[in-house]
């Protein structure tokens, strides 16, 4: 009875191992994870951010208190650094104050106490070295692991150094490290605006005028939180005037601008049983009057409008997004694919003060995918492949056991009756 027992609980374990070691070798093949994204803050203490004209309070005021809530918001797999310019040399000396930047807290795991008490001992005091800051930045974002890399200038004004920091950001770009580095500041002047907008298209970053204190917090938690998304390099593209002289572009992430209250086009092939998924964002990254919207809509060569949506902004969000969908029905394999113009336009109108040149960034997502009544490739009776045969062992590994059994116990009731 013993042989009967262990032959079946062999069998069941035969079973238990098919099972047990198939999710094993499927998640082998799943990716590895990813190293922790990596953020730095880099903030300008010099003296001018003494003035008080930020809802009533100081300029540096306002950013601890924006730090603050953003380090008690800081997602935990993030690796985050805070770096200053300006805030230790109260001099005169050129050639000193343009040293003056350093790493208040390191990039790592992040202890928010400690970053908190650090932040706390700022004070307002000396000149503004952008340009060294960055590539002291851009060295403590490379040496704080492969995670992907962001840095978040937050400043009141232009560098007061030799250096122009707009063509230090060339510089980190051309290291190909992919860092990206996003600007915001804290006074709507335009020559402030022109040198940081150019230091963030540098990189691939996006530039933001921030004159409220809780304007400034929700765009660097923005920021933050956007460091943890998966990274797709946009492709450069140059939308047409008209649907005829549009490029074709294929499934991506491209990019682009268009000026304000202006049309562009693109053209997509859509063969037959695909489902063409399309996706616009048009960033306002400089000021730009209340009251705006962006168009995506599809149509035939011939004019022929097919699927189309607009969506509208009130100067609360800093893009707009529409999206839209399109199923080619199932026809003959010697069918030929669809052309589909898409039209991408916007209705932002700005100050006369504002320049409209160069355009507004434009975030452009194509995706062809099956149509829904088509058999997906990556699924099986709603199992993702792998499963089903996971479910196949299991049974066989069962009905192994039982035959094992059944066996065990024939051969004894065998030996018995000889």
């Amino acid at each position: 009875m013993r042989r009967l027992v262990a032959t079946g609980m062999a069998g069941g374990l035969l079973a238990t191992l098919a099972c047990g070691l198939l999710p094993a070798s499927a998640a082998a093949d799943e990716p590895a994870a990813q190293p922790a994204p990596k953020v730095e803050l880099v903030l300008d203490v010099s003296g001018s951010m003494r003035a008080k004209d930020i809802d009533g309070q100081s300029r540096m005021s306002a950013a601890k208190q924006a730090f603050d809530d953003v380090l008690d918001s800081t997602p935990p797999e993030v690796n985050l650094g805070i770096r200053t310019l300006g805030a230790d040399y109260p001099g005169n000396d050129r050639k000193t104050g343009c040293k003056d930047t350093r790493q208040l807290y390191p990039v790592g795991p992040l202890n928010r106490t400690e970053a908190k008490t650090a932040v706390a001992t700022l004070a307002p005091t000396g000149w503004t070295p952008i340009g060294p800051a960055l590539l002291a930045a851009a060295a403590d974002l490379k040496a704080g692991g492969d995670g992907t890399a962001r840095m978040v200038l937050i400043t009141d004004g232009q560098d007061t150094c030799n250096a122009n920091p707009c063509d230090v950001a060339r510089d980190i770009a051309a290291q190909g490290i992919h860092l990206v580095i996003d600007t915001l500041g804290l006074i709507p002047d335009s020559t402030t605006r022109n040198q940081l907008s150019c230091i963030a298209e540098a990189t691939g970053g996006t530039y933001t005028t921030v004159q409220h204190r809780a304007q400034l917090t929700t765009k660097v938690k923005q920021l933050v939180n956007r460091s943890t998304a998966p990274v797709i390099t946009p492709v450069a593209t140059d939308g047409a005037a008209n649907c005829a002289d549009a490029p074709v572009l294929k499934a991506g992430l491209y990019s682009d601008r268009e000026t304000f209250s202006e049309n562009r086009w693109y053209r997509v092939d859509v063969r037959p049983g695909q489902e063409l998924r399309a996706s616009v964002s048009i960033s306002d990254d400089r000021a730009v009057n209340a009251g705006y919207g962006v168009l995506l809509r599809g149509v035939t060569l011939h004019g022929r409008e097919i699927v189309r949506d607009d969506e509208g902004g009130t100067g609360r969000t800093d893009a707009v997004s529409a999206g839209i969908r399109y199923p080619k029905p199932k026809a003959d394999s010697d069918t030929p694919a669809e052309t589909v113009c898409l039209q991408v336009g916007n209705s932002f109108s700005a100050p006369a003060s504002v320049k409209t040149i160069p355009g507004l960034p434009v975030e452009l997502s194509i995706d062809l995918v099956h149509s829904p009544d088509q058999p997906s490739d990556v699924a099986f009776y709603g199992l993702g492949r792998g499963w089903w045969l996971l479910g196949l062992l299991a049974v066989t590994g069962a009905v192994a056991g039982l035959l094992t059994g059944w066996a065990a116990r024939w051969r004894m009731n065998s030996g018995r009756t000889s």
